[in-house]
């Protein structure tokens, strides 16, 4: 199979039903750190749903869309590569709710066989009952083998770049063990973060992270330390995936406020391996 660029532009999905409710919003907090220290008052309505209502992590709206990258686009799914992943929340994700989803492609740029091919991808979520609207999703896609496919030069958007001085503030959380067997409870089965086996022949000592995971995480660290908890004030989310990380690893976020802009990159401590780069997190206020 072989991309076919009329084709690629022309897939879309239009009001896809999806429902989730305050279980798969609290599995999602767990899954990026939210509740490792179950009686801190201000993690808890995250994960527990009484006494307070619950709240909801911003970047859980990056995991409701299903199959944001259908397998079966005519390209060699073996080889494709989430390199970058954009949100805006129009209000904050209610605990539970009825969607309707929009999916389609925006672009399709070919880089030549050595060099691969370029997707766009968008998503956009909106309450059922009266078709107001959640959140829009962005994601880059490298499809590495599918390259010289005749569609058109291009690029994605522009990344953002951090200033050049040193971070205003840096946030740690230690990754679990087995982070990757619960964050791959929120719909990313992908083997290559469970098998050791398939790992290998991939080039990896062990199976990494979720790139999704590690976006979420960057997220906790920017609610914890400049949001003070509060997730109303996060509006927008980019990053680009630039390495892995192993389950166990120690993320560290480095972040740059300038108004309303966090500017955010991601590290491994000791192995000072940045995982994800050109990172704009927008506040709304």
């Amino acid at each position: 199979m072989t991309l076919i660029y009329d084709e690629v532009m022309a897939t879309t999905v239009v009001d896809l039903p999806l429902s989730y409710s305050d279980t798969e919003s609290i599995l999602y907090a767990l899954s990026v750190g939210l509740g490792r220290h179950p009686l801190g008052p201000k993690e808890l309505p995250y994960v527990y749903e009484h006494g307070t209502p619950l709240r909801t992590v911003p970047t859980f709206a990056s995991v409701l869309v299903p199959d944001m990258f259908p397998p079966d686009l005519g390209w060699d799914f073996s080889q494709v590569l989430h390199s970058e992943q954009r949100m805006h929340l129009y209000r904050p994700l209610p605990a539970a709710a009825d969607l309707l989803i929009n999916k389609r492609i925006v672009g399709a740029f070919d880089w030549g066989p050595r060099n691969g091919a370029v997707i766009l991808f968008e998503a956009e979520g909106r309450l059922a009952s009266d078709d107001t609207v959640l959140f829009t999703l962005g994601s880059t896609v490298m499809a590495r083998g599918d390259g010289g496919f005749g569609g058109p030069m291009g690029k994605g958007p522009k990344p953002h770049r951090a200033p050049r001085r040193e971070p205003d503030l840096s946030c740690d959380f230690e990754t679990r063990k087995d982070q990757a067997l619960l964050f791959r409870l929120t719909g990313d089965r992908n083997p290559l973060h469970v098998d050791s086996a398939l790992a290998a022949k991939a080039g990896f000592a062990a199976p990494i992270l979720h790139g999704m995971c590690t976006y979420g995480i960057a997220c906790h660290a920017i609610l914890k330390t400049i949001c003070d908890y509060d997730y109303t004030l996060i509006a927008g989310f980019e990053a680009r995936f630039s390495a892995p990380v192993l389950p166990g690893d120690t993320i560290r976020t480095d972040m740059w406020q300038d108004g309303n802009v966090i500017s955010f990159r991601c590290t491994v401590k000791g192995r000072n391996s940045v995982v994800l780069r050109n990172g704009k997190c927008t506040l709304t206020v």
